[in-house]
Formats: structure tokens, sequence, C-alpha cells
């Protein structure tokens, strides 16, 4: 296990991840990993560093000697609410806390992307390499989007990978159009009134309206899978009504639900056939509807694609097709930058993402790493690299 202060300056790769592993930290909460990444970008001379876009965001910049565009590279900061396997190594400390989806191997890729930024200056324009809070409840990207320093950037074209159980340990999938699907959370709050349980007459009980609303939910899917234009999906994750008691008629009740679609049109339908669904099964009581963890959907544009693509065929990275888009979502969309792609980046067998037992693989660093870096460059028009 090892810690790492802000003050011990750059520190091999691979040490970094397995410090930001051991300290992993909530959505919005990122200080001490934001300290970290920062010191970091200190510490290798970044032209500039700051901190606390979006909330935790830390973004440092590396300038080229001519004018060009400015391009973006993206990781994220924020870990997993799910107990971590014990057997795992490292493994995190902090309790029901982990970093279960691959963010602290993302950071360790765009921290050796910034070094070699660092030790080779660009040429022209200048690169942005962004650590977002925040996203995985959706709210991140569109906080650093909003922020006002941020915008003063001017970001032409972000680029962001995000690790894959179950492609090759360093295949790359890519492609423009839709890459990942919207989605969000419903929590719907009802509310009647108790009675004794030999009395359910006297109740207004949440009974009716969750057995009628749950089946209904869950025949709103459409299609086969997000490669189909018209496809949605509703998940019911959590139900609950009354305290667990046999002499009470329940009185309230909630029920948790995650919504899907291929793009943000269809999601704004879906959203309104859920509402009217609700109103049809649960409007004898008093209900409330809450809309958590928002997702925009997630499409990358052609020009970008095509650098990303070309920059894996430089390396000579395994490409795999018919991947995309998929059911899951990813918040850089919300960064609004106008070309953009995100692609994923296989990191062998294993634990799928967001398993207790999933670990990112450390021989994928320094591959992601000089992927970004390379992608950044190609967007900046210094050239491929020799055959």
């Amino acid at each position: 296990m090892m810690r790492i202060d802000p003050s011990d300056g750059a520190i091999p790769l691979i040490a970094l991840r397995h410090a930001l592993h051991d300290a992993p930290e909530l959505s919005r909460k990122e200080v001490g990993t934001a300290a970290i990444i920062a010191a970091q970008m200190k510490a290798i001379d970044a032209d500039k560093v700051l901190s606390g876009l979006g909330g935790h965001g830390i973004v440092a910049i590396f300038e080229g000697s001519a004018p060009g565009p400015t391009i973006c590279l993206r990781a994220e900061l924020d870990a997993l609410p799910i107990t971590e396997a014990p057997s795992m190594s490292p493994r995190s400390r902090s309790e029901g806390v982990a970093h279960l989806c691959g963010h602290d191997g993302h950071m360790a890729m765009l921290v050796g992307a910034a070094r070699a930024l660092a030790a080779d200056r660009p040429a022209r324009g200048r690169v942005v390499t962004l650590f977002q809070p925040a996203e995985e409840d959706g709210s991140g990207a569109a906080a650093v989007a909003d922020d006002r320093r941020f915008q003063a950037l001017g970001i032409d074209m972000a680029f962001a990978l995000h690790n894959k159980p179950g492609l090759p340990l360093g295949a790359v999938a890519v492609a423009a159009g839709p890459t990942t699907c919207a989605s969000r959370g419903m929590r719907l709050t009802l509310k009647g009134r108790t009675a004794h349980a030999s009395e359910p007459q006297k109740a207004v009980s949440p009974m009716r309206a969750l057995s009628g609303l749950m089946p209904a939910l869950d025949a709103l899917r459409q299609g086969n899978g997000p490669a189909d234009e018209d496809f949605a999906m509703v998940t019911v994750t959590h139900a609950n009504m009354g305290a667990q008691a046999f002499g009470i008629t329940p009185g309230d009740g909630t029920l948790l639900a995650t919504l899907r679609t291929r793009d943000d049109d269809a999601m704004a339908r879906l959203v309104s056939q859920v509402e009217a669904l609700v109103a049809e099964h649960a409007g004898y009581m008093s209900c409330t509807i809450g809309w958590e963890d928002v997702f925009v959907a997630m499409r990358s544009t052609r020009a970008a694609t095509d650098i990303l693509a070309g920059a894996a065929d430089d390396l000579g990275l395994e490409r795999i097709k018919g991947l995309l888009p998929i059911a899951g979502s990813e918040d850089f969309g919300g960064l609004g930058a106008p070309e953009r792609a995100l692609a994923f980046i296989g990191s062998g067998d294993g634990p799928s993402l967001h398993e207790p037992d999933y670990a990112f693989p450390d021989a994928l660093i320094p591959i992601g790493a000089r992927l970004l870096e390379h992608a950044a460059r190609l967007a900046l028009g210094e050239g491929r690299l020799p055959t």
C-alpha cells in the first residue's frame, strides 16, 4: 500500500494508480484525488494548472509554440459506492468506496500522456488535460462545461478512453455516431395513509400502485439493443413499501428505476411515457417523481473519430468492429466539445466494470497514455508515426 503526499513530485505511473486506488473518493467529493493530480501536473511544469473546475476538476495546459487548435484529453476522478472484494490488491482503504470502473487507471493513462506532452511540447496549438469530477452520477461533464474558466479555453476537439473488460488488452473500439446511451434514474415516492392490518379498507396503500407499475414499466422496452434506433428500456432497480411488520397496512412506498434510450429525443419521449404510467397507476395517492444520475447520450463525431482511429492504427492496436453503441452511459457527451470521440480500450479478460472483483490492468497504462498523446498530436496536425 502506497500513500502519496501532494508534495511528493512525479512518481511512477503504476505506483500512482495504486495510490489512487487505495484512496478512492465518490462523485463531488474528490478533494484528495484532485490534490494528488494537481501536484502531479505541477511537478511536470505544465504551463498552467487550474483547480476546482465544475467541482473538483483539474485542468493542465501544455502550450505549443505556434497558434493552432485546442485539444482536450479527459479522464475521470471519481470512484463508486461499492465494497471491493477482500482479496483485491491494491485494495481500497475507504469502506464501501472503490475504483471499480477503472477511473484510477484512466487518470494514470492521462498523467502519462501529460508527461509526454510536457517533455515534448506540441509544435502548435495547445493540449488541455482534463481530470473531470463526478462522472459516475452524470453531473461532472456538464458542470465543467458550465465553468467559465473551461469555456474560456475554447476547446475544439476532445478525446476520452474508457477501459472495457472482455476486449483484448489494448484493442480499440471507436465509431462515429451513437456511442453510449442516455440514461436517468427515477425515484418515485408514494404517500398514502397507514391503517391496522385488520382494516386495510381504511388505508391508502401503495401496494396496488407498485404491483401495477413494475410490469408496466418493464413493458416499455423497445428494440433488441442500442443498435436499434428505437431502443428504450426501463429497469426497476428497487422497490419497498411500509414497515416490516405484520400488523400494519402500509401507507407509503418507494420505487427506483433506470431509463435508457439511444438518444436524447427518445429519452424525452420515454420520460413522458413513464410519467403517464405513474399517473395511471398511482394517481390515487400523493406521488412525487425525482430524476437523478442524468446522463445525456454520447455521440462521437466523424472528424474526431477518424483521428482517434488513426492514432490506434498508427500504434498497431487491434480495432474492434460492431461493439458500439453500448447500453451503458458515460457523461463525456455533456462536455460540449464541438468535435469529440470516446473510444473503448480493451482491458482483457476478467470481471466486468462495477463488479466487486474488477481490476484495472497496469499493463494498459502505457498503451492508453500513448494513444491519448498521439491522438492529440494528430489533431494538432503533427503527422503520423513513421512507418
